[in-house]
């Protein structure tokens, strides 16, 4: 490998454990990975919920979106698998990660009615600065203009802008470079699968680095590692640990 390449714990790990829950998170805080990714939405009063969908139905045993609850109405939900667990806010998952190497990612997510949660960038702050890890944590997201919010709020260790693969179709990879550039963005992300030598060597070139996310694999694993992507999130971060440092 041209360099070490970080692993991230994709919502936690989930092809092990219920994804964005705080079972999840502990766990996943004691594994030899760099970081933890999360999604985060916004309550009905303003409190920053780990969740990847907008809604509640797919993984707990509510339906509706988040944003038409109170916190206080989410601390009564129930993630499935967890054996009783409420949704983490930012908060606890922050708490979890506090005492461990590993550091946050945090993916900054949309409504339900894909709009941007209005005031969502300044909550995530306050809550990174009451937790006094601003500094190590890592804000990513699909919205520009969110990442641009959250890249001039500064003090992070980084913010990466995702990319859809409609995005790359429409713009293309020297089009995602130049937004990347105007906004300062260090990082950018698309899907392992449309990363190859040529795509890392003119980000690379650009000055941006590469992160990715669908390396759950044995074989996308080791294409990563061998690529040398900057860091993938992958839902089997054991496996991931064993390819990278164990070389198995």
């Amino acid at each position: 490998m041209p360099h070490r390449t970080l692993i991230a714990a994709h919502r936690g790990g989930l092809f092990l454990w219920p994804e964005n829950s705080a079972r999840a998170f502990r766990e996943s805080a004691t594994l030899a990975v760099e970081q933890a990714e999360c999604d985060v939405h916004l309550s009905a009063d303003g409190e920053v919920i780990v969740m990847h969908d907008a809604t509640l139905d797919r993984t707990t045993d509510t339906r509706g979106p988040v944003s038409a609850r109170s916190a206080a109405e989410l601390s009564r939900v129930r993630v499935r698998g967890t054996a009783g667990e409420a949704p983490p806010t930012l908060a606890d998952y922050l708490d979890i990660l506090a005492p461990s190497a590993v550091a946050p990612r945090i993916e900054i997510k949309v409504d339900a009615n894909n709009r941007p949660h209005p005031g969502i960038v300044p909550k995530v702050m306050a809550t990174l600065d009451a937790s006094g890890q601003r500094a190590r944590s890592w804000i990513i997201g699909f919205q520009a203009e969110t990442m641009a919010e959250a890249q001039q709020a500064g003090g992070l260790a980084g913010v990466a802008w995702l990319s859809e693969l409609s995005t790359l179709r429409d713009i293309g990879l020297d089009g995602i470079i130049a937004v990347a550039k105007h906004h300062g963005f260090p990082e950018i992300g698309v899907t392992e699968g449309v990363i190859d030598a040529e795509f890392l060597a003119r980000c690379r070139a650009a000055g941006l680095g590469v992160g990715t996310w669908g390396a759950n694999h044995a074989p996308s694993i080791r294409r990563m590692l061998d690529i040398g992507v900057d860091i993938f999130a992958t839902d089997d971060p054991p496996l991931a640990i064993r390819l990278r440092d164990g070389g198995a």
